[in-house]
């Protein structure tokens, strides 16, 4: 017997039940408590504004840091068998690549943070920033203010970071800077002495890190230990605070980063978030970061996506996008497209905090 699913939900439940996919697990996994932390505070607000179509949210986690063939198979299992109505979440991008083929036509999917761009699968939604947001404007900053020219990347080998580097390139030959070399290192590794060497050996001033949490952490620390602080700063973009509080005081000197969130920006949605994180979670709380706080966004938009479309199936969200607004941490944030529009801010770090320095010019 064949069944006809409902164009208003999933199976026809009285909750709306949304896939959290974040990393638990891996490299990265040391930014899934901030994720989940986010993502539970999200449902609560909703929740007691009534949730999503009158429906009461809930979440369904999933370690986005399993294999990528069981992460694919765990998502395909969920929207299949009805349990799910969408997916959000922060994961890398070859844990994105390994979910669109399950989720592309059939839900909604909320991928929640920045990203190499170029992403469009059916039903996909960005609400994290690109390279023409987020890394050109930095780099156009540090020349002007920091006279920085000459350029490495430092990267984990995977999609993100060799994607990011690839347009870092294309963005550098249209201007006075130099791109003077690249290595990529696999998730997980802690052998740096051949990057390292080729940073020491380079005419670099500036070393873009493309590297994911702990790995980002490690590589902090060696490149402290080696001295090349003392003469070339970073630019470091998958960074939070618990990246710097890994990485110690003395391995984050010169370190540079760029994204829409940062709990000292002074704003009245930023700083309410700031403080509504602490009640909520107390003094224990996993540290608030860029990453939590953008699995936070994620279920904003997903439920602005909905009530805008006044359904939860794709083809009326999919129609009914263009335009959307929600009000979150970082203010009235709009969807254009796949993607969202919002300001970002260029922040050097403060012994193990970060200290917001400009906003970008995002014009690429």
């Amino acid at each position: 017997m064949s069944v006809v699913m409902p164009r208003d939900g999933r199976w026809g439940r009285d909750t709306v039940d949304v896939a959290l996919v974040v990393p638990l697990s891996g490299p990265a996994g040391m930014f899934g408590p901030s994720c989940e932390a986010c993502a539970e505070l999200a449902v609560e607000h909703l929740n007691a504004r009534g949730g999503i179509l009158g429906r009461r949210v809930r979440l369904h986690p999933v370690d986005a840091g399993a294999a990528l063939p069981v992460l694919a198979d765990e998502v395909d299992r969920l929207v299949s068998s009805g349990a799910v109505d969408g997916v959000v979440g922060w994961h890398l991008s070859n844990a994105r690549n390994a979910i669109t083929p399950r989720t592309a036509g059939r839900v909604p999917y909320v991928y929640t943070t920045f990203y190499e761009g170029g992403e469009s699968n059916d039903g996909v939604f960005m609400v994290g920033e690109t390279p023409e947001q987020q890394l050109f404007p930095a780099l156009r900053w540090l020349r002007q203010v920091r006279g920085i020219r000459r350029w490495c990347v430092v990267g984990n080998d995977y999609v993100w970071p060799r994607m990011t580097a690839r347009a870092m390139r294309e963005f550098i030959a249209n201007t006075d800077l130099d791109y003077v070399g690249e290595t990529f290192l696999p998730l997980g590794g802690r052998d740096f002495r051949a990057a390292l060497r080729q940073i020491h050996a380079s005419t670099a001033q500036g070393v873009l890190v493309l590297m994911v949490g702990a790995d980002n952490a490690a590589f902090n620390r060696a490149f402290a230990r080696a001295r090349l602080d003392e003469s070339r700063l970073r630019l470091s973009m998958m960074i939070g605070e618990d990246v710097l509080f890994a990485s110690g005081s003395t391995a984050t000197h010169d370190l540079y980063t760029a994204s829409g969130y940062f709990e000292s920006v002074v704003s009245p949605d930023s700083m309410s978030f700031g403080a509504e994180y602490q009640r909520r979670f107390g003094a224990t709380a996993p540290s608030l970061n860029n990453i939590g706080e953008s699995c936070y966004e994620g279920l904003l938009l997903f439920a602005s996506l909905a009530e805008a479309a006044r359904s939860l199936d794709l083809r009326d969200i999919r129609a009914s996008s263009h335009g959307v607004t929600y009000q979150g941490p970082r203010g009235e944030v709009h969807v254009e497209g796949a993607h969202t529009t919002q300001p970002v801010f260029l922040a050097g770090t403060d012994d193990l905090d970060f200290s917001v320095l400009t906003q970008l010019d995002g014009d690429g």
